[in-house]
């Protein structure tokens, strides 16, 4: 269906999307909290990242404004957007959720999450490279794997609220880490949006 000459610009622009997310869930998984002055450092950090994926979302949309012609629906351009960006929303909000609580800790079911959040990056940017190079069947196999990602997370966070309320006496805490797990798996479940936005598109195109 597609000639696979010339890079679209729309598809190429997703690619940039999706590696601006990959880099920031990379860059909140490998910062080392030592501190509550690390805690900043990391939220202020991940709030550029924000600032500047929200920069990359508009100039799409204005792409989308003023183009006639799209290599897909342009709701399915701007959906597969707005879905990983959501994914760095969440990222972002749950960071300042810890500098909130100046919570320095960070436990083993946290970085689980991170780690099934951070090959799910990893699998968001290798389908849309698949995209920008019109092998939209190809990205299946990304999607297969960022679900079973998802229900990972889901395991984990079964596990680690059971875990709290059977260890944890100090209600404080049980709040924050609670509140800090759930973030982590809803960040999981707008990996998972992505996927199934990836496959309607499949599904429509290929």
């Amino acid at each position: 269906m597609f000639s696979s000459k010339k890079q679209d610009p729309f598809f190429a622009s997703l690619l940039k999307i999706a590696e601006a997310v990959n880099e920031a869930v990379h860059y909140a998984d490998d910062f080392k909290i030592t501190s509550i002055a690390d805690l900043k450092e990391l939220s202020v950090t991940l709030k550029q990242y924000e600032t500047d994926g929200d920069k990359l979302i508009h100039e799409l949309i204005f792409m989308l404004n003023k183009s006639f012609m799209t290599p897909i629906e342009r709701e399915d351009i701007l959906e597969l957007a707005v879905r990983m960006d959501d994914v760095l929303d969440g990222i972002e909000g749950c960071i300042a959720h810890f500098e909130m609580f100046s919570l320095t800790e960070v436990d083993d079911y946290m970085r689980d999450f991170l780690k099934y959040i951070v090959k799910s990056t990893d699998e968001i940017v290798a389908a849309m490279g698949h995209l920008t190079n019109k092998k939209l069947i190809d990205m299946r196999d990304h999607s297969i794997l960022i679900k079973d990602y998802e229900r990972k997370c889901d395991d984990v966070l079964r596990t680690s609220i059971k875990q709290l309320f059977l260890h944890e006496k100090d209600p404080i805490r049980i709040i924050q880490f609670k509140d800090i797990y759930e973030q982590l798996e809803e960040v999981a479940d707008y990996c998972q949006d992505v996927a199934n936005t990836m496959d309607t598109i499949i599904m429509r195109n290929a």
